[in-house]
């Protein structure tokens, strides 16, 4: 045993500098982080180097090292007595017993809170601390939990609650209701054509005028809430860094080139929060051994994990981040895709807002947009979309106290509220809006943060489509699951919520899909002033197929001008005009979508990241 403070002992085996450790001391005083924590965060040291020499102060001893050996030691009948989610909040692994002594595997034995909560769960038992590093409990959690995990993470939600799962795509009744739908159309074209048509033209044209009236209504609330405005709290939030909790990030990557991996490490790295209190999660498929290499390639910090997600279906990326969300060591927890570049003050931003909000906001979602806006006319037109649906649709949600559907990225949670929720449904492939949808209508709140992360911009047509379909899909898989039960969600939201749902959620793909037929139709007229359409486009519809042309076009081109106006992107402006041409390309995706709720429901068409390096070198 040597009596020497852990700084004297790295310097004597020229493991540091004297100056690395005055810094790291320095950090200490702000962070009130641990020394041997600090060190290895900043890159000076591997958690290797510091458990041996911690070994070597005593009185503590290393078990890691031969993993398969240690992991037969461990005594399956303690475990027992434990949540897995203990061994990550508590850092520890159950070890073994021996009469009146238990051991215990930890990365940190000098947790006052770990020795009270084993205190707590074994009066009167001898506790023996013996050391692992972090990443010998993730693989010994690994090894011991995996199949636990795996379920929970694909039929957790379902299992406990399975009406709130989209693993069912329809119910039975909404089987039947559709059925008889169908059947009345059929009928009514066959025995009553005009009638049914004139019917049929007047509801979407109804429909289409009630949901470019809603987004107005929405969008001028919205037009309230920026970053000055002082509905936002004026919330100090440059916090001491000791008061900043653990912070889980989670990064789902699939087949993601070197090139994304490297602007990914960059932007974690680039984040104004203690390196030493980020709980980097790297969720990589188990068939994804592409990716794994690319992640290893770039040595990203010792706060990064790989968590290797088992082979299973459905693949997609809601059931990595459940399985990862078993990992997460953090009070709160956010997700970015493996393109995402954040910015940098923006967890402390989420902190400040967390500690300064009821205990019911469960979640902040704060704005997304694109660093490759002007790549070429598709990202000009998906930047403009973009700016109005996070700077002017979500706030206005918000601002009307209404159900607000998450943005795929960028959402901060709670994460112990998360877990109660369930995470997210594995089956629905816009699991974020789902989960804002869940947690609205289960009585949490969710917040808007003035914060951007920037994000790719899809450059090509095919991607974007594919893209775009699963979003739309997604969408009528949470108006169906949320409408198994509409007198359910009128008792937790109200009115209100259940019209949001139908408008906002069932509307966004019903009505793109609406406008394709509309559009057609108008050029059928424009082109061969085709009489027989004379008879179906009068009176009452006539006047909502002309509000709907003139000015639901106008709205959505001038909402789209005034979003990216407020960035101060002025060169987009005149884009805006081109918005129908856009519009059309959403109608196509819809129909996409909507033909594969039927034949592929659970199908995640992977978006491509990284065409804004292609033809780059070093890619």
């Amino acid at each position: 045993m040597i009596n020497k403070p852990l700084g004297e002992i790295l310097i004597e085996k020229n493991l540091i500098t004297k100056e690395q450790l005055a810094r790291a001391l320095e950090l200490q005083k702000e962070t009130g982080s641990l020394l041997g924590e600090i060190l290895v965060s900043l890159g000076l040291i591997t958690p290797l180097q510091l458990y041996h020499v911690i070994t070597e102060q005593g009185p503590f001893e290393y078990a890691g090292g031969n993993l398969q050996l240690l992991a037969q030691e461990i005594d399956p009948k303690l475990l027992s007595f434990f949540n897995p989610q203990d061994f990550f909040q508590f850092s520890f692994f159950p070890y073994r017993t021996n009469h009146d002594e238990i051991e215990i595997l930890t990365p940190n034995p000098n947790n006052g809170s770990l020795r009270q909560f084993l205190e707590n769960r074994f009066p009167g038992k001898r506790l023996t601390l013996k050391l692992i590093t972090p990443y010998e409990l993730d693989w010994l959690a690994h090894i011991f939990f995996k199949d636990k995990f795996l379920l929970e993470a694909t039929s957790g939600l379902f299992y406990r609650s399975p009406e709130e799962s989209a693993m069912r795509v329809f119910t039975p009744i909404q089987w039947i209701s559709l059925g008889i739908l169908c059947a009345l159309i059929i009928i009514g074209v066959f025995t009553l054509p005009h009638s049914t048509l004139l019917i049929l033209l007047g509801l979407a044209n109804l429909f289409y005028a009630i949901n470019v009236i809603f987004r107005y209504v929405l969008s001028s609330a919205g037009a309230k809430l920026d970053t000055n405005s002082s509905l936002f709290k004026k919330t100090d939030y440059q916090l001491r860094p000791s008061d900043l909790p653990i912070y889980t990030i989670l990064l789902p990557l699939y087949h993601e080139p070197s090139s994304v991996i490297r602007q990914l490490k960059t932007a974690i790295q680039n984040l104004d929060y203690p390196p030493e209190k980020l709980d980097v999660i790297f969720l990589i498929e188990e068939d994804d051994q592409e990716t794994l290499i690319h992640c290893k390639a770039e040595k990203p910090p010792y706060n990064v994990r790989f968590v290797i997600v088992p082979k299973g279906m459905p693949k997609t990326k809601p059931r990595a981040c459940n399985f990862g969300l078993a990992f997460a060591r953090g009070e709160f927890l956010t997700i970015y895709d493996a393109e995402d570049i954040p910015e940098r003050d923006q967890l402390k931003k989420a902190v400040a807002y967390f500690r300064s909000s009821p205990p019911n906001i469960m979640c902040f979602q704060n704005a997304l947009n694109f660093y490759n806006a002007e790549q070429n006319i598709l990202t000009r037109l998906f930047t403009l979309e973009y700016s109005y649906w996070f700077d002017y649709l979500l706030p206005g949600l918000y601002l009307n106290h209404l159900p607000v559907p998450l943005g795929g990225t960028s959402n901060h949670f709670r994460t112990k509220i998360l877990r109660d929720l369930g995470g997210w449904d594995p089956y629905n492939v816009t699991e974020d809006a789902d989960l804002g949808m869940r947690a609205s209508y289960r009585g949490y709140q969710i917040g808007i943060l003035p914060s951007t992360t920037f994000e790719e911009a899809n450059s090509q047509v095919k991607n974007w489509i594919r893209q775009r379909s699963r979003w739309l899909k997604g969408y009528l898989q949470t108006f169906l699951v949320h409408n198994r039960h509409p007198f359910q969600v009128i008792r937790n939201s109200g009115w209100k919520g259940w019209f949001t749902l139908q408008a906002f959620i069932g509307g966004t793909t019903l009505g793109q899909a609406f406008s394709l037929i509309l559009w057609v139709l108008f050029f059928i007229w424009l082109f061969n002033r085709g009489e027989f359409l004379q008879s179906y486009f009068s009176g009452p519809i006539l006047y909502l197929g002309v509000f709907n042309l003139i000015i639901g076009n106008f709205l959505g081109i001038y909402l789209n001008m005034l979003a990216v106006f407020r960035r101060r992107n002025d060169r987009l402006i005149f884009y805006s005009l081109l918005n129908p041409l856009y519009w059309w390309l959403a109608s196509i995706a819809a129909w996409k979508g909507i033909f594969q709720l039927f034949t592929r429901p659970f199908f995640w068409e992977k978006t491509i990241h990284g065409l804004q390096f292609k033809g780059k070198p070093d890619e």
